[in-house]
């Protein structure tokens, strides 16, 4: 990219309206989200179709997609958001700088965690909530996803460098390519290539392993404001320090929302396969609905940062208040809609079952009554890790899936029972959303006292 093009990108990030400027950014990032989901509920939906126990082992699995996930996006939105303010701040090679290193990262880290996966996975199925029923399905399923975790995990860094620079139609090509050549592969693999339940696990490994070339392609041929350089790796303890501290939110949300998969999968395991499978499939319809705001909110998240590395603190209040506002009647509008049609998408996955039916159908409109909330939260939440205040992104982070979700899982089945493990996540995302009002409001003041300190220098 040359001079005139990076100074056309900062006017653009700079000076065009918030509103315009957040959606633009959010239809790319939107849509790679919402591929995604639908090829981590295609695979659920086929591989449900070979039996209960087959789809109740894709949701143990789904906790080994989640902290590899949660790798990639710790580090691609921990360096990502260093490099977005270092290029708001026209810091360009320090940003290069960044980018290399936390590519980097993200190999030695992910490499380690397939072959440990790949060593001790019967013994992590177990761990993961897999009863004996469960266990081969999640065995077979479990091996490609190891064998796919860096190339899985580097996709995702990338992703985040791409958004992070305010290109996210670029990340959108990569993602999008690979989600869907996953979901045209999942039959061809399970069924007709008669792979069964690692057959899934092949399509997504392949369909990463393209993704994964697409977007290391547009870091090659200088499509972004960054390069990816083995030379520019950093040896100094703290950008990684940094890149950790920015990227905690993250960790915390994606690693705990692996621990909250296990603990759901443990406790749903008492009361049966159907039950597990249940909550597996209720689990990726709402993630599926969750997966547009944030979406947005990975829209949202470049304006922040690159403005607040500007200086520029009146955009960043103004986007952080449109992406409240606008996530909350998305999510209020996909709540509304997985609500009324609950029973239609439980039968679509496994209505041969009939009490895989029951559980679900209750499961998924338990959790749609406060899916709104998460509108705000995920501003505040994004807002606060955009502008580099880690500690309070971090516990929000930990709120919904972690300080509230793991106590009350842990204790409300053994008082209610089945709908004790059903009422879980909706009674973590009040108390959430409390919280978040709280930083929300604080974050808001803060911005508004800097924009005065600004004016008056």
């Amino acid at each position: 990219m040359d001079e005139k093009e990076r100074l056309e990108h900062y006017r653009k990030m700079t000076e065009t309206p918030v509103s315009r400027l957040i959606c633009r950014l959010a239809v790319p990032t939107i849509i790679s989200m919402l591929v995604s989901a639908i090829y981590n509920t295609a695979d659920t939906f086929f591989v449900s179709q070979l039996g209960t126990s087959a789809a109740g082992a894709v949701g143990i699995v789904f906790s080994i997609m989640a902290i590899i996930q949660a790798i990639g996006f710790t580090i691609g939105m921990g360096a990502g958001n260093i490099l977005s303010r270092q290029l708001g701040a026209r810091k360009d090679e320090e940003a290069t700088v960044t980018a290399s290193s936390g590519f980097a990262f993200a190999l030695v880290l992910s490499v380690i965690l397939a072959a440990a996966g790949i060593a001790f996975r019967p013994q992590i199925m177990r761990i993961l909530g897999a009863t004996e029923t469960i266990l081969p399905y999640a065995e077979a399923y479990a091996s490609y996803i190891f064998l796919g975790c860096p190339v899985m995990c580097l996709s995702f860094v990338m992703n985040n460098y791409l958004r992070a620079e305010g290109k996210a139609f670029y990340g959108m090509i990569g993602i999008t390519t690979g989600g869907l050549l996953n979901i045209a592969l999942d039959p061809l693999f399970i069924f007709t290539l008669g792979f069964g339940t690692a057959g899934a696990a092949m399509a997504t490994a392949l369909s990463q392993l393209i993704s994964f070339l697409i977007l290391l392609s547009f870091f090659l041929m200088g499509k972004s404001s960054v390069r990816i350089s083995l030379r520019k790796v950093s040896l100094k303890i703290r950008m990684y320090r940094d890149i950790i501290v920015i990227g905690l939110p993250t960790l915390a949300r994606q690693g705990l929302a692996s621990v909250a998969s296990v603990a759901l999968n443990v406790m749903a395991a008492a009361f049966g396969d159907a039950a597990v499978a249940a909550m597996s499939i209720s689990g990726r319809i709402t993630m599926f609905a969750f997966s547009a705001m944030l979406g947005f909110g990975q829209g949202f998240q470049p304006v922040a940062s690159f403005n607040y590395g500007a200086k520029k603190y009146r955009r960043v209040r103004e986007a952080t208040r449109f992406t409240a506002v606008t996530g909350t009647v998305i999510m209020l509008f996909a709540s509304i809609m997985c609500f009324v049609l609950a029973s239609a998408i439980i039968a679509a996955f496994r209505g041969s079952d009939p009490e895989v039916m029951e559980i679900g159908v209750k499961s998924l409109r338990a959790q749609m009554l406060l899916m709104p909330l998460t509108g705000l939260v995920t501003a505040a939440n994004m807002g606060l890790q955009s502008t580099g205040k880690a500690a309070p992104a971090t516990v929000l982070s930990m709120a919904r899936q972690g300080i509230f979700f793991l106590p009350i899982i842990l204790i409300l089945p053994r008082i209610l029972g089945i709908d004790g493990v059903i009422l879980a996540q909706p009674a973590s995302d009040a108390l959430s959303f409390l919280l978040a009002v709280f930083l929300f409001v604080r974050f808001m003041r803060g911005l508004r006292e800097q924009e005065k300190g600004s004016e008056a220098d």
